[in-house]
């Protein structure tokens, strides 16, 4: 899983908690809110209620139906009949609003229905004597004293369950937030826990392999462990460390080798340096004459090596200098095959060029190095007697330089390592040919210099086919062709 899940796991987890958090306390309070309104709807119903009653008993009490009046209340003074029977439907029409529910508003319907009857039958009895009066006012009186005593009663029923409502929901919202305070932390614990131990402890032990690998622990490997991104770090390290180490084993081999390739010509020198002073006085001029060549290949070969450093290191460095011009293709290959004619008479080496020019725009010596490479290689690797093909095509607008032999060929998985540098395959091991591994890479940086490319075909015991595809150059782009009059001088085993 990845750290990117993780983290979003988590993070949505929190905000799933937050989210029911608040929802639950929006509910709670929207609940809070109507208990609430109810109680305070009930409240105020039972005081219109009772400031109702009280209006009744007063009104019936100045209507003379009991005898004559002797007003000794505050409440009584200053009131009369009709300003108490205005007051009635204000009262009323607050009892309707401050209504919850259908029962209160049947019962107020009914309270105003006993009002309107109690009314009328003051009216209706004002002429009769007091005794009958008091015999038909007063059945009216008790049936609308009856109805407001029940809307009292239900409005403190309604209180009553309304402020039971609101101690429920306030402990039900003290229960609810406990236990959400309890999961956010609860969440917040487990996320932290997770993150140190999911993504923050593999983060340490890589960082700490890169400490150990930097301190010259070069065995340190950092643990694929984890999220997705952290092995794929892990793994990064992992590769660069196992590159690292596999470039350092192979520059020691290639020290190593560069150390056994400089004795050997030392050696020869230093063995003809001594049979020269032993035999001076037997010296001919045809032994001197042989000592001098045998010295002077040896010389060739020591500056071959270090030239095939110097190179290498220039190219790692970025700071291999060319200098173009446009040449025949076919002049740049027979200078080559001639060279290598001369010099070598255990092989057949056969050109075959096209009788129109081939032009590319190349540093000539540094082409000339490249195919001398790819040609001595050629004849290194190829048994006594064998034939080397050497050839100029045209291929679409490229221009083709191809090097056929009959040699020891290469396997498909070391074509991958063929043009790495210090690198010496297989059978080129076994057979202790002379070189230190450098030719092939240098040839295949300068020609992507050059903005072409090295291809090779091979077939182990067979042969190889190397080809470097230049672009074709026009004589009106690069100015006259300059064909070389004396091409310097390119030795066997120019690079390998």
């Amino acid at each position: 899983m990845s750290l990117r899940a993780w983290l979003a796991a988590i993070m949505g987890g929190l905000a799933l908690l937050t989210l029911v958090a608040a929802t639950a306390l929006i509910v709670l309070t929207n609940a809070q809110n109507h208990s609430a309104n109810t109680l305070g709807n009930s409240v105020e119903g039972l005081h219109l209620a009772e400031e109702l009653e009280i209006d009744l008993l007063i009104h019936f009490r100045l209507s003379g139906v009991t005898g004559p009046v002797e007003v000794t209340s505050e409440r009584i003074r200053g009131r009369t009949l009709q300003s108490i029977e205005s007051s009635f439907p204000r009262l009323l029409e607050g009892l309707n609003r401050s209504a919850f529910g259908a029962p209160e508003q049947a019962l107020i319907r009914e309270v105003d229905e006993h009002f309107r009857q109690y009314l009328a039958t003051q009216r209706e009895a004002a002429r009769l004597p007091l005794r009958q009066r008091a015999q038909r006012v007063i059945p009216a009186l008790d049936a609308s004293l009856d109805s407001l005593e029940r809307l009292v009663q239900l409005n403190v029923e309604e209180a009553r369950t309304a402020r039971e409502s609101s101690a429920d929901l306030n402990r039900m919202g003290n229960t609810v937030g406990l236990v959400l305070c309890g999961l956010l932390l609860v969440g917040l614990v487990t996320g932290t826990y997770l993150l140190r131990r999911i993504a923050w402890q593999p983060l340490r032990d890589i960082s700490q392999s890169m400490r150990r690998f930097g301190a010259g622990r070069k065995r340190t490997r950092a643990p694929v462990a984890g999220p997705t991104e952290l092995r794929d770090m892990a793994r990064t390290f992992n590769e660069m460390a196992n590159s690292l180490t596999h470039q350092q084993e192979q520059q020691l081999a290639f020290l190593a080798g560069v150390a056994h390739e400089l004795r050997n010509p030392l050696s020869a020198l230093k063995l003809s340096t001594a049979l020269t002073e032993r035999s001076r006085a037997q010296l001919t001029p045809e032994r001197m004459q042989r000592t001098l060549a045998l010295v002077g290949r040896q010389v060739e070969r020591l500056d071959r090596m270090v030239g095939d450093l110097l190179d290498s290191t220039r190219i790692e460095a970025g700071k291999l200098e060319l200098r173009p011009e446009v040449r025949d293709a076919r002049e740049l290959a027979r200078g080559v095959v001639e060279l290598y004619r001369s010099s070598d008479g255990g092989h057949v080496l056969q050109l075959d060029v096209p009788e129109t020019p081939l032009l590319v725009r190349v540093d000539p010596d540094r082409l000339e190095q490249v195919m001398a490479n790819l040609v001595s290689n050629a004849l290194k690797y190829s048994p006594s007697g064998s034939r080397v093909d050497v050839a100029v095509r045209r291929e679409q607008e490229d221009v083709l330089l191809l090097v056929k032999d009959q040699g020891i060929g290469v396997t498909e998985e070391e074509k991958g390592m063929l043009f790495a540098p210090f690198q010496r395959l297989g059978d080129a091991r076994s057979k202790r040919a002379p070189g230190v591994g450098l030719g092939l890479s240098v040839a295949r940086r300068i020609v992507e210099a050059h903005g072409g490319r090295i291809e090779v075909e091979s077939t182990p015991g067979v042969g190889s086919t190397f080809c470097v595809r230049l672009a074709l150059a026009t004589q009106e782009a690069g100015g006259a062709v300059e064909l070389p009059e004396a091409t310097a001088p390119v030795p066997p085993d120019a690079l390998h």
